[in-house]
């Protein structure tokens, strides 16, 4: 009996010393995404026919990206803001395990494929409990965490992307709850088009797949706005887009002046 204890206490005390601190699992989990934990990927349009659901006014669809896109090949957006509550994500109503998705506002991606500036929080729920995660990205790059930043369902988050040049800008998120704000000054050999300004909830890519889509209830971008080189426009006249997985269309957009609404369907 007191070899058994002895045993025990020793294993406890071998557990105690080889758990990771706090600051080594958040290496581990900004190592995990250099390698590829989140990618955000380019707007992968689909066929519209043969479709569940849906909003038939919208005149596209695509696998991974909800939300509203302007498209200008003079190549004239400069900076893309906007602000929206932090949902509480849901396993879909027949699903259980690990699910996530992600809101973000950016700058190309749609017509123009070659690159990225964006930033944005990704929301997820494993085993019934739910994460945040805030973000920068300038694709092909992988998506980097943001630190300093705590994120909670119910707060309030403005995002902002601006380029300074082809191959430099800056992602900024505020918590305006709280207060907090990160800022990421940012290059890359990969050059901005400047085609397209984006505000989207997506279903991001982990090891070269889609993640399972998580049920985010509604993020409404409000004060949405792209900057040009002769001034700002809002969503109201962009692009629709509605995520369509196994034929079904598992989103709901609309836009208005200065907002863009995504609901799951």
């Amino acid at each position: 009996m007191l070899a058994s204890a002895l045993l025990s206490i020793a294993l406890l005390a071998t557990t105690a010393f080889a758990a990771p601190s706090r600051g080594a699992r958040m290496e581990s989990r900004l190592s995990r995404r250099r390698e590829g934990a989140h990618l955000s990927r380019p707007n992968q349009r689909l066929e519209s026919s043969n479709l569940i659901g849906g909003n038939v006014s919208h005149v596209e669809y695509s696998s991974n990206w909800a939300g509203a896109v302007w498209d200008s090949p003079a190549g004239t957006y400069k900076s893309v803001t906007g602000t929206f509550v932090v949902p509480t994500p849901k396993a879909p109503s027949s699903g259980s395990g690990t699910y996530a998705a992600s809101a973000w506002v950016g700058i190309d991606g749609d017509t123009c494929g070659t690159a990225i500036l964006q930033t944005g929080v990704d929301f997820t729920i494993s085993g019934g409990k739910v994460s945040y995660d805030a973000w920068y990205e300038w694709y092909p790059d992988y998506a980097y965490d943001f630190s300093g930043i705590p994120i909670s369902a119910g707060n309030t988050i403005k995002l902002t992307v601006t380029a300074t040049s082809t191959k430099a800008g800056s992602a900024v998120i505020e918590n305006v709850t709280t207060g907090k704000t990160v800022t990421k000054s940012l290059t890359s050999t990969a050059a901005l088009c400047e085609q397209n300004a984006e505000w989207i909830v997506e279903d991001f890519e982990e090891g070269n797949s889609l993640v399972p889509f998580a049920n985010f209830g509604t993020v409404t971008f409000t004060g949405a706005s792209a900057g040009t080189s002769s001034g700002s426009v809002g969503p109201s006249g962009s692009t629709l887009i509605d995520i369509q997985q196994n034929s079904k269309v598992l989103t709901s957009v609309s836009t208005s002046s200065s907002g863009v609404t995504v609901s799951y369907v």
